[in-house]
């Protein structure tokens, strides 16, 4: 799919690095067909040495020589980048934006007519490439290149596409959603410890329980409360503790939580 093809990177912070890490781990590009541009000298020294990735001088010689172009750089700035961009596209590049909150039309605008856009809200656990990321394609991008979009998304993680109208949807779910999880988690190993086990103990436990429990629903492909109810024995230990939970209402108490955070990516995106 990406023979004789080559991506650029403007923005090496850690989504960048993490995609970068992704796909060439994942063999689909090599090392030297790989080209990043950061405002941070450090940083590309150390993307160059870790990744063994070539650095650009410009985002003239970046453009010129990727046939696939990845913006990963701060919403406040991307203005800035696009308009420096929209010079050097005479070949017609994929442009692949990560910049939270940027819309598609925005995109478009700045870029030449006809330009390829596909607008990707990833999530933090790239990092460790277990994404969940979420693809919308501009009016002009390909159903070749949205198939590459996707596998390039997949290198790190599972990857699906959507309409760009639930992209705030998917902000406040999956783009947050690691924050829920992480104080759900922590919470978890607290009450660990609380009943007396030591707190590595109780981490790990944790930690293999949500990995565990995950896998399971993904294996299977059942409906969590399936699932649920197997593990749910008549009085016993699990009812118990789940009618504490529903006492506090953590159910109703998720779905207000990725409600605002879906609401406030709707009032920044209008910015």
């Amino acid at each position: 799919m990406f023979k004789n093809q080559s991506i650029g990177f403007i923005g090496g912070g850690n989504m960048g690095e993490a995609l970068m890490r992704g796909l060439i781990s994942a063999s689909l590009f090599p090392a030297e067909k790989v080209r990043v541009l950061d405002v941070m000298e450090k940083r590309v020294k150390y993307l160059e040495k870790e990744l063994s990735i070539r650095a650009s001088r410009d985002i003239a010689e970046l453009a010129q020589t990727s046939s696939i172009i990845v913006i990963a750089v701060k919403p406040q700035t991307i203005t800035t980048v696009l308009d420096t961009l929209s010079g050097h596209l005479a070949h017609k590049p994929l442009v692949i934006s990560i910049a939270a909150g940027i819309a598609l039309s925005v995109l478009e605008q700045r870029l030449p007519q006809d330009s390829a856009v596909v607008r990707v809200m990833p999530n933090a656990p790239a990092l460790a490439a277990q994404a969940a990321s979420a693809l919308s394609r501009g009016k002009a991008v390909t159903d070749k290149q949205m198939e590459m979009s996707l596998a390039l998304f997949g290198a790190v993680g599972k990857a699906v596409e959507i309409e760009e109208k639930f992209m705030d949807a998917v902000t406040g779910l999956s783009g947050s959603g690691p924050a829920y999880v992480l104080l759900m988690i922590e919470a978890m190993i607290d009450a660990g410890v609380l009943m007396g086990l030591p707190r590595q103990a109780a981490r790990d436990l944790v930690i293999q329980t949500v990995v565990g429990t995950s896998k399971l629903l993904e294996t299977t492909g059942k409906h969590p409360a399936e699932l649920r109810d197997v593990i749910t024995s008549p009085g016993g230990t699990t009812i118990h503790g789940l009618q504490v939970l529903e006492s506090y209402s953590v159910r109703a108490a998720f779905l207000e939580c990725v409600e605002a955070a879906t609401n406030r990516s709707a009032e920044l995106g209008k910015h």
